[in-house]
């Protein structure tokens, strides 16, 4: 393969970049503003697939975000290479916020209890439904009786206040980004036009100066 790594990474060292990359999160988003400002499309279908990469990422669909981007980005008939990019809105670093601030909102919108809800509440409410999500499988094939407590739990305290208040901070923050992303891609795409004409007008510049000139015969 052309561009396989040369030293293998070991599962820690991958552990370690997801959450903080080699070079840190600026060089990150600094590679990824290159990429998006490289995609051969449209600046109106570029920002289409910010907005749906960064949309997605506020849903508590965690394993989906990446074929739901694509799915939502080809429905507004944005560009699928940009709404992956914009997934990444969702990494480490930003995931534990969007996840207070998400399930906060929907709980006062659905008029749950008003109490905080911090990262750890949250991280143990998933750990809870995924055990008995676990054990109910196995329940299938043995004589254990199956357990929704944890799911019917996480339902409503977790995974529904989160869908709802992530909805409406995913909209408000891919609104936001939509248009970054359009302004920065249109003023980068008129620049390098711009650049293309002057080389353009130079190299005709140099092919007419050598050219020689022919005079009329008399």
């Amino acid at each position: 393969m052309v561009f396989k790594r040369r030293d293998r990474q070991t599962w820690t060292t991958r552990l370690r970049e997801s959450v903080w990359p080699r070079g840190g999160w600026g060089r990150g988003l600094q590679y990824m503003r290159y990429r998006l400002n490289r995609l051969p499309d449209r600046p109106e279908r570029i920002a289409r697939g910010i907005f749906a990469g960064v949309f997605i990422s506020f849903t508590p669909l965690f394993g989906l975000h990446l074929g739901l981007c694509i799915v939502i980005a080809w429905a507004m008939r944005g560009n699928i290479l940009a709404a992956i990019i914009g997934s990444f809105f969702g990494n480490p670093v930003t995931i534990p916020v969007i996840a207070v601030g998400s399930v906060e909102l929907g709980r006062r919108l659905l008029g749950l209890a008003a109490r905080p809800v911090g990262n750890e509440h949250i991280a143990a409410t998933f750990a809870h439904a995924f055990d008995d999500l676990r054990h109910n499988f196995f329940a299938l094939f043995s004589q254990d009786t199956t357990k929704w407590d944890g799911l019917r739990n996480f339902w409503d305290t977790i995974f529904l206040p989160y869908l709802t208040g992530g909805v409406i901070l995913g909209t408000i923050a891919g609104v936001i980004c939509y248009g970054i992303a359009l302004s920065l891609v249109r003023a980068y795409q008129t620049r390098r036009q711009a650049k293309l004409r002057k080389r353009l007008e130079k190299i005709r510049a140099r092919i007419a100066a050598q050219t020689p000139v022919t005079g009329s015969q008399n």
